[in-house]
């Protein structure tokens, strides 16, 4: 029988002792909602609505990546908050947002339902936005299924995580000061907190034009 364990204020449920099956019937009951979202780790589900501050933060994140993407003639496939299970692993997630770099765009481009069961890749990059609770119970999630990077946000703060072998067996994320994905351009991690917060603030055309214009400026890594 599932136990319930928290109930914090932004809409957020812990549930232990949950079936896969379980878990996979709430996931397909509604594959378009948006949320509530769902967050799975070996018998543990975690239920997430998200709070109007909280999308806010994510759509702007995932809006900075996608014009950085494009100023610097990078191909990104966005896949937003695609449920990404592995029933062998008995682990599933659903992002804030989530993106696909050039190395595994080819594929995924062009699919109608994307299968970590049937082989497909999981997303490069997912933006993590935790105003409530930490996430660290969510990144063992992201590291067994392969994401390469977390673009982590508390409300204040955004900081880039990086995935790193630590022994022969395991994976943990590590935080770094620029993004990997976006290599050879440095795109530190202080300017994109600055960034997340002038579009908070700001109108939507006025902030993409210094995004852009940012981005154009950006030195190499040499």
């Amino acid at each position: 029988m599932a136990e319930v364990l928290k109930s914090p204020p932004e809409g957020r449920v812990t549930l232990r002792n949950v079936g896969w099956e379980t878990y996979e019937r709430l996931v397909e009951e509604d594959p378009d909602r948006s949320a509530p979202r769902f967050f799975y780790d070996r018998g543990e589900l975690e239920i997430v609505s998200p709070s109007f501050e909280h999308e806010q933060i994510a759509d702007i994140i995932a809006s900075l990546i996608t014009e950085l993407a494009v100023e610097l003639d990078v191909d990104v496939a966005s896949a937003r908050s695609t449920t990404f299970k592995r029933e062998d692993l008995l682990r599933g997630f659903e992002p804030d947002a989530s993106f696909y770099f050039p190395e595994k765009i080819p594929q995924v481009r062009g699919k109608r339902r994307i299968s970590l069961d049937a082989g497909d890749p999981p997303p490069d990059l997912v933006v993590e936005v935790d105003i409530t609770s930490p996430s660290a119970s969510k990144l063992p999630i992201y590291a067994r299924l392969g994401v390469a990077e977390v673009w982590r946000h508390d409300g204040e703060r955004l900081v880039i995580l990086g995935l790193r072998r630590q022994d022969a067996e395991e994976e943990r994320y590590a935080e770094i000061p620029e993004s990997a994905l976006l290599a050879p351009i440095r795109v530190p991690a202080e300017s994109l907190t600055r960034f997340v917060e002038e579009g908070l603030a700001s109108e939507r055309p006025a902030w993409t034009r210094r995004v852009r214009e940012w981005a154009r400026e950006l030195p190499r890594i040499s």
